[in-house]
């Protein structure tokens, strides 16, 4: 090839690939004013969760694997084993399908933030010069890829070694249906969350795998406001049982805090804390169900930074911030915390009535109730209060244990 249409189409190639982060810039942005918009009509996109339907989006799952579009490492055990049964419809959300199954024994859950894998957007400009097969693409345009679109998801500038998880790492047969049904898990933000985190947290759930857009992860059973204790409690022992494990479940909650605060190179802020996006391992360990509206702190500055009249305004579920009325936007800094909506959505209805159990000290109690009061009230200032009401709270849950302990002998 002469060298100057060799220089065009490499100078092409570059533009191409300039254009696509563009648009998934402008898209990532489309997905945010999406987001603000349910905020104010959450019930906008509802719709009834069916057995029927449930299974229609399976079948043609299924169809397009053995069709050849569309692979994973489930696929096989969905679609041709029978080792992977669908059971029941969990929700659907705003587009997201959750489905549970029974995978070799084990209760699992199948997501997907689409119905149809025809619905998520292909390769776009970068298909275009791969040609049939994929084969054109090289590894440094896929990592670029990848990693513009983990920027615009979460925020963060990712490594190439950083985005194994993310990514088929070889060529070969198949390789064209591994490329586009990794790309469609990649546009699902809570897949690359769990992805991502799934080493490196208890406090999430794994990916088990995956077949073409839906992705599985383990069965927990998820906590709900109508239950007496949030979570579905066992009152183990004669006395004190109800008393024990919520504690315990506290001080967990209390972990994955300082876990999501200080464990990672930025700060991850849960913006949807309730009782339904928290589940309890048998060891009491809480575990984030649902991270669908969990942002690190580049991509939440970025959602905050709003334009506003008013301090409500700047409100994005649980992620408050205040406008700054000469500027009329809102700052781009969190002005609660994790901590502060965990006391208040679920310490609170724990502990503003007794625990219940004869054997803890009416004056423990008290302090308890007192400083889920005072973690609640931080306001503004919850930055700088949260670390002295954490450790109050962490020792006065300890306390409690301590107590329930020494009355069993």
């Amino acid at each position: 090839m002469p060298r100057g249409r060799a220089a065009r189409r490499g100078r092409c190639g570059r533009c191409g690939r300039r254009a696509l982060l563009a648009a998934a810039a402008w898209t990532a942005g489309w997905v945010l004013a999406a987001a603000l918009l349910l905020r104010a009509h959450p019930g906008a996109l509802s719709e009834r969760c069916s057995d029927a339907k449930s299974r229609r989006i399976l079948d043609a799952l299924c169809r397009d694997y053995r069709g050849g579009w569309l692979t994973g490492a489930l696929c096989e055990d969905l679609c041709v084993a029978g080792r992977l049964l669908y059971q029941r419809c969990l929700y659907y959300e705003r587009g997201k399908k959750v489905l549970q199954a029974q995978w070799r024994g084990r209760p699992v859950v199948l997501k997907s933030k689409r119905e149809a894998f025809s619905s998520f957007p292909p390769l776009g400009l970068l298909e275009e010069e791969a040609g049939p097969g994929g084969q054109g693409i090289s590894e440094a345009d896929l990592l670029l890829l990848v990693a513009g679109e983990v920027k615009n998801a979460l925020g963060l500038e990712l490594s190439g070694s950083s985005m194994g998880p993310l990514w088929p790492a070889r060529r070969g047969p198949g390789w064209r249906r591994q490329l586009d049904s990794a790309w469609s898990l990649l546009q699902q933000e809570e897949y690359v969350y769990l992805s991502l985190l799934q080493d490196l947290s208890h406090h999430v759930l794994p990916v088990l795998g995956s077949c073409g857009h839906f992705y599985a992860v383990e069965y927990l059973a998820p906590g709900s406001p109508h239950h007496a204790a949030l979570f579905p409690l066992d009152d183990s022992g004669p006395r004190g049982g109800q008393a024990r494990a919520t504690s315990r479940i506290a001080l967990s909650f209390l972990d994955m805090v300082s876990h999501f605060d200080n464990d990672f190179s930025h700060r991850l802020h849960l913006c949807d804390i309730k009782p339904e996006n928290f589940a309890i391992r048998s060891d009491f360990t809480v575990v984030a169900i649902d991270v669908d509206m969990a942002f690190f702190e580049p991509k939440m500055r970025e959602i905050l930074e709003q334009n506003c009249t008013r301090d409500e305004d700047c409100n994005f579920f649980d992620c408050f911030s205040r406008c700054d009325l000469r500027a009329n936007k809102c700052g781009a800094q969190r002005v609660n915390s994790n901590l502060q909506v965990v006391c208040d959505k679920i310490f609170r209805p724990w502990f503003s009535s007794t625990l219940r159990s004869p054997v803890i000290s009416t004056q423990l109690e008290l302090q308890l109730q007192q400083a889920v009061q005072e973690c609640v009230d931080a306001g503004g200032s919850a930055w700088r209060v949260a670390p002295h009401v954490f450790w109050k709270l962490q020792w006065l849950l300890q306390a409690i244990l301590r107590e329930l302990q020494e009355a069993e002998k």
